[in-house]
């Protein structure tokens, strides 16, 4: 018999609540705990969602089709595991060893990957009949083909050499990560975050890269025939001008003219403006800004007044809007993945008396934003996306929300 065939042990669940129960105990630094060590033991579609195997030994495990939402994998032992098909949403693998392990239709949306090791590598077993083979996965090793990681952190992320044909990366945050060599045909990226990704030797062909953040990301030495670049986020540039104006100056008069009640200043029209260079808004007094279309992306807005403002499809992902007044605000359509918007006061504005306009987010992004103690009595998010938003203390009284 051969010793790839015997290699794996079933675990009985008598055995595997002992394990898991020593762990738990050596996480926790007490008695009798010992680290978990379930290398090469067959997993598979066990349910295992919500426990804390961090630091663990899964070496070469196999875990295709296990239920792992939720589960806490930081620093985890995954070498070559078998984890296809896996539900791992929400898992948490923060520097998980994971070079060789098949993911090929793993369900990873939502995890945190931030710095975790997914590189080629391959377990060698010395077998009797044929010497050396491979342990395989009826997958190449470090594959990542067909998963799911939208919203996905993997900051950081080893994936030199990775295989991730039409892998699904939608607004997954991919920031400082190594991509040298990755193979990415077809794969979705749209809205992805690849800030200072190293993409040399990458192939790229046939990805949609809409709307990705390509700060800092040098495709020289990568394939990107067919792929889909339209409308990415480059680096800003170094000064924006508003005929003839510097874009400073344009906001300071709009200022003024909130101040002044419209005795000074002017107010400011500046549909498809990359703010960036501006750096923060903090606490400014834009209130009915007409900003359509533009950049806002990852600034510093923190109690801003943009009461009546229309931000209709701007870019404001990352964005810092805590306690910014958006009360009647126009933000159809508009990008808001990650965006933090704590305390924020998005309902009704007063036009007149008993007249009233509503904050709009319709088709809106929302995806992973931060709206905890933010106030949206009557706001209107229909269509809007708010996959894995933090609603905490949000307050929704007669909102419009689909369903």
């Amino acid at each position: 018999m051969s010793a790839v065939a015997n290699l794996h042990r079933p675990l009985d669940p008598q055995a595997l609540r002992r394990t898991l129960e020593a762990h738990r105990r050596y996480l926790a630094h007490r008695t009798g705990g010992r680290r978990a060590n379930l290398a090469y033991a067959d997993l598979s579609g066990l349910k295992l969602e919500g426990f804390d195997l961090s630091d663990a030994d899964l070496t070469g495990a196999r875990l295709s089709g296990a239920m792992l939402a939720g589960v806490k994998l930081d620093r985890a032992i995954l070498f070559g595991a078998d984890l296809r098909d896996a539900d791992l949403r929400k898992a948490s693998l923060s520097k998980a060893d994971l070079r060789g392990a098949s993911l090929r239709g793993a369900n990873l949306a939502g995890a945190n990957l931030a710095g975790c090791d997914l590189r080629e590598g391959r377990i060698a077993l010395q077998d009797r009949t044929e010497g050396f083979r491979y342990l395989d996965h009826a997958g190449g090793p470090g594959e990542l083909n067909f998963a799911v990681l939208t919203g996905a952190d993997l900051t950081g992320a080893q994936m030199t050499g990775a295989s991730a044909l039409a892998t699904d990366f939608t607004d997954a945050n991919l920031t400082d990560a190594q991509l040298g060599g990755a193979r990415l045909i077809k794969a979705k990226l749209d809205g992805a975050n690849l800030t200072g990704a190293q993409v040399a030797g990458a192939d790229l062909s046939g990805a949609s890269l809409r709307r990705a953040i390509l700060i800092r990301v040098d495709f020289s030495f990568a394939t990107v025939e067919g792929a889909d670049l339209s409308d990415v986020l480059r680096a800003p540039p170094a000064v924006v001008y508003v005929d003839e104006r510097p874009l400073g100056q344009v906001l300071a008069a709009h200022e003024a003219f909130c101040d002044s009640g419209g005795r000074a200043g002017a107010a400011a029209r500046l549909a498809e403006v990359d703010f960036r260079p501006v750096v923060t808004l903090k606490r400014r007094k834009l209130s009915g800004l007409i900003a359509p279309g533009s950049v806002l992306f990852g600034m510093n807005l923190e109690g801003v007044e943009l009461q009546g403002a229309d931000l209709s499809r701007c870019d404001l992902r990352g964005t810092n809007l805590r306690m910014a007044d958006l009360r009647g605000a126009r933000l159809i359509d508009a990008q808001l993945t990650r965006a933090d918007l704590r305390g924020a006061m998005l309902g009704p504005l007063e036009i007149g008396q008993g007249r009233f306009v509503r904050a709009d987010l319709s088709r809106a992004n929302l995806r992973q934003a931060d709206l905890r103690r933010a106030f949206a009595l009557r706001a209107r998010f229909l269509e809007a996306d708010l996959s894995d938003a933090k609603l905490d203390g949000c307050i929704l009284t007669d909102a419009e929300l689909d369903g």
